[in-house]
């Protein structure tokens, strides 16, 4: 079952990397000039920013709080 929750986390990253390139490419190639009003432009870099936040908690070490360990600074836990 682990390998299979891995492999979906693999899939996942690489489909995030493949629309972070997508959209490097859409927003190197926009037409300028850019105003601070281009709506299209801007949804391109809040869907840029989301990409980005959901490859960034892809990389990130979650922790799961226990009765020994409530809080990630307590450490490793031990019987």
């Amino acid at each position: 079952m682990t390998d299979k929750i891995e492999d979906c986390i693999i899939a996942a990253r690489a489909e995030l990397s493949l629309a972070r390139s997508f959209l490097h490419n859409e927003i190197s190639n926009y037409p300028t000039p850019i105003s601070g009003c281009d709506a299209q432009f801007n949804h391109l870099l809040s869907q840029r920013q989301k990409v980005l936040a959901a490859i960034s908690s892809l990389d990130e070490r979650a922790f799961v709080p226990t009765p020994r360990a409530p809080s990630p600074e307590t450490g490793i836990e031990s019987r």
